[in-house]
């Protein structure tokens, strides 16, 4: 058509890093959107494995009010005093209520001194402070039983985290072997070890069992705490994850077994050919006839000067002899 310009079809889908552009999010805020399903994803049809963002769903957050603002606030995560402030408490009682598994952290990281940072959803935050329930939390002495429980060392930040983790990995994770292995996240090599003896089905659990990849780079001091804190060690939780992988793995197992490499064919043993008659040339057939008939006994030797010894005519005398005609018999 003159006149009009050709503009190309939007694709249906796009990558994570181009959807947070679009939405005005950094990295680390669109992936907490993600885990806390404030984005929906679908997976990548292209083979790559990952995940994508419909164009359907861009447009729909970038039409709601307040974007990008309200979309923003809705992931923003706070450290202690941060949120302490923001709930109106001293930054002791929010450590306290935070240990007691009141407040429940949604991040961590490691900062210079290699001390572990947990971070909270500001929104999170807010809703405890305005529950009218929390009050006594908020103001005034700290109940007896919660004071035995801080009393005792109880630190339960570390635990909801991993929970809440949990949470996001299964949230994410397709098909039944996915989530065996978002449960195997928490726990020990040596408790799976004991939960699930098939060599083949660990290994099929290993493939869906990775370290947080948003907590440093592999082998790094953040990495290496990050695998710490995510794997469970009061018994009691240990004990809850194990049940947890036994039936989750049951169900895979259902669903479908693990892969195992094919079995090994050996080729039967081969029996001896049979030795069948080959046809023989004529010059070898004369030659093992030769070779099988008994040796003529060797013609009687001429010793001159025994009595009775005769020597055969040779040569032409013989011929004469043979030629010579017979006399008759009278």
């Amino acid at each position: 058509m003159s006149g009009s310009t050709f503009v190309p079809p939007r694709p249906a889908t796009c990558a994570p890093s181009r959807a947070a552009r679009e939405l005005g999010l950094r990295r680390n805020e669109f992936t907490l959107a993600v885990r806390l399903g404030r984005i929906r994803t679908v997976p990548d049809e292209g083979g790559g494995g990952g995940r994508r963002v419909e164009r359907a769903e861009i447009d729909r957050l970038r039409a709601q009010d307040g974007f990008p603002e309200t979309l923003r606030e809705r992931v923003r995560v706070v450290g202690t005093a941060e949120g302490a402030a923001l709930m109106g408490i001293p930054a002791g009682r929010f450590t306290r209520l935070a240990r007691l598994g009141l407040l429940v952290p949604v991040r961590l990281y490691l900062n210079r001194y290699r001390a572990v940072v947990w971070l909270y959803l500001a929104e999170e935050l807010r809703q405890f402070a305005a529950c009218a329930e929390n009050a006594h939390l908020l103001k005034g002495r700290t109940p007896e039983t919660l004071r035995g429980q801080l009393a005792a060392g109880v630190d339960l930040r570390a635990r909801n985290w991993r929970g809440r983790h949990l949470g996001f990995l299964l949230r994410e994770a397709e098909g039944p072997w996915a989530r065996a292995g978002a449960v195997a996240v928490l726990l020990a090599p040596v408790e799976i070890a004991d939960v699930v003896k098939d060599p083949y089905e660990r290994a099929q659990l290993n493939r869906f069992r990775s370290a947080p990849s948003d907590h440093g780079a592999p082998g790094s001091p953040s990495a290496h705490l990050a695998e710490h804190l995510m794997t469970a060690h009061d018994s009691d939780e240990a004990d809850w994850l194990r049940s947890e992988l036994a039936h989750a793995v049951q169900e895979a197992r259902d669903h479908s077994p693990a892969p195992r490499p094919a079995a090994r064919h050996t080729a039967p043993a081969r029996r001896p050919a049979a030795h069948h008659a080959h046809p023989v040339p004529p010059t070898a057939a004369r030659h093992a006839v030769a070779a099988a008939r008994p040796a003529s006994p060797p013609p009687p030797r001429d010793h001159k000067g025994e009595p009775g010894a005769t020597r055969p005519a040779r040569g032409l005398r013989a011929w004469l002899h043979r030629r010579r005609p017979r006399p008759a018999e009278v």
